[in-house]
Order: C-alpha cells, then sequence, then structure tokens
C-alpha cells in the first residue's frame, strides 16, 4: 500500500486537508502533485463548497519546500502539478473559500501555502517566518503576496532577515484572521467551514473572481468591467435561481435556501 502525505475528508459541503508528511510536512514535488489533483477536484466539484487545509501533529503546519528530498535529485523548480507549489497558489478559477488552520510553524513555502487561503486561523503557539534569505534564495511568492497584505515595511523586515514572529505580531499586522488554543483550532475552522458552507456560493465565486482580478486594475475599470457583464462568475450570479431564492426568501423574511444554481 502507498502511503499518502495528504489526507482528505468529505463533511457535508466542506473538504478538511491534512498535510501529513512526518516529521515536519515539508513538501516535495510528488506530494506538491498530489495536493494539485486534491484542490482540483475541490474545485471542480458542485457538492464542495469550502476547504480546509491544515497539518497533521500539533508542531508544524508546514515548512515549505522539502530540502532533504531536494538534496535527493527534487529540482527546486521541477514540475510542481496542478496549482502550483503546495496546489493553491496558482490553481486557476478556484473561485470557493479556503480556510488554512494553522497548526505550529509556518515559515517559508508553508507560509505561501497559508497566505494563498482566504481565512488564516492560527494556534497559540503557531509561528510564522520566511527564512530563504538564509539559504540564498527568494520567498518568490511571498514577495509578491505579503507586502500586499500586511505593511509594507514589516513585510521587507521579514524578507530581508527572516526574523519569526508569533501568532500575537502576525494578527496585530493582519496576517491572520484569530488566534485559538491548540486544541480548539479545527473545531474553530469547522465552526468557521460550516458558516461560510451555508452561504451562498455563487456568490462567493463572484467576490473571490472580482478581488483576484480586480488587484492589479483601477477602481474604475475594474467598475466598467462589472457594469460590461465581463465577470463570468458576477454574470452567473444574476441569472442564477439563487439571486432569485435571495429576494424571495427576504420578502417572506426567512432563510434562504443557497443551490449554486
Amino acid at each position: 500500500m502507498t502511503y499518502n502525505p495528504i489526507k482528505t475528508e468529505r463533511r457535508g459541503h466542506v473538504l478538511e486537508v491534512t498535510l501529513d508528511r512526518p516529521k515536519a510536512n515539508a513538501i516535495d514535488l510528488a506530494t506538491s502533485r498530489i495536493m494539485g489533483e486534491v484542490f482540483t477536484d475541490f474545485r471542480d466539484d458542485p457538492e464542495l463548497r469550502v476547504a480546509i487545509i491544515t497539518g497533521g501533529g500539533e508542531k508544524f503546519f508546514c515548512p515549505g519546500w522539502d530540502l532533504k528530498a531536494a538534496a535527493d535529485g527534487d529540482e527546486v523548480d521541477g514540475d510542481y502539478g496542478k496549482g502550483g507549489f503546495g496546489g493553491l497558489q496558482e490553481l486557476r478559477g478556484l473561485n470557493k473559500p479556503v480556510i488554512a488552520a494553522v497548526n505550529g510553524i509556518c515559515c517559508g513555502g508553508g507560509l505561501e501555502l497559508a497566505l494563498s487561503a482566504d481565512i488564516i486561523l492560527a494556534a497559540d503557539h503557531a509561528s510564522f517566518a520566511l527564512p530563504e534569505i538564509n539559504s540564498g534564495t527568494v520567498a518568490d511568492a511571498a514577495s509578491i503576496k505579503l507586502p500586499k497584505r500586511i505593511p509594507y515595511h514589516i513585510a521587507m523586515e521579514m524578507l530581508f532577515t527572516g526574523r519569526w514572529i508569533d501568532a500575537e505580531e502576525a494578527a496585530r499586522w493582519g496576517m491572520i484572521n484569530q488566534i485559538h488554543s491548540g486544541a480548539d483550532l479545527m473545531a474553530k475552522a469547522r465552526e468557521m467551514a460550516d458558516l461560510l458552507a451555508s452561504g451562498p456560493p455563487l456568490v462567493y465565486a463572484a467576490i473571490k473572481e472580482v478581488v483576484r482580478e480586480a488587484e492589479d486594475m483601477k477602481f474604475q475599470d475594474a467598475m466598467n468591467k462589472i457594469t460590461k457583464s465581463q465577470f463570468e462568475t458576477v454574470e452567473t450570479l444574476y441569472r442564477s435561481e439563487d439571486q432569485l431564492e435571495g429576494a424571495k426568501a427576504f420578502a417572506e423574511k426567512r432563510d434562504p435556501v443557497w443551490k449554486g444554481k
């Protein structure tokens, strides 16, 4: 029986993905390709609405690239599979919410993986860093993402020095949403996932596409693209049964029943 470093569990409309690769949950090429398949299947499955990504054990979320695998011949710039490194960073059309439950050390490519999620919850003992500077490499995805997520000078300090920050500081700079005890982390992640899974999936899809596409656009250009019906997910929403259901539920003073169509 072949060992699979990625464990998945479906809970209704929620997919839980656990990176379980002792001792540290580092990602090699084979693991990245599996993750790409998992998140592609999640993207394409109409019954799944929300994903949670976490690490196995209590010490590591993910330290990023497996340096031991690299020493054994894995190419740093090899074929990471669908979605790029970790399956999330470059996965096109992923218009569903993803929650990262950071259960421990989260650094390098592991931090880049967490930053690819939409919501980040962290255990109170979690820690974060971009130590690539110490090995003479570039945290490429983090160099693009982090200065847009937290204050520029803090992001640059992390990139330039590789210094570690704890969960409290990460929350202070807005890198993560919430801090929970290690024992409560997954329960809180599931609570958040269930809340999102009960919401309107077509609206989430529209939000994610607009946010993603408008990131490098001027405000008015993005608004013009919406009014000219150039966002596919927005147009799908406005032609959907769910759009009508939302209006009916409001008028009838009841909770809407979202079908995602």
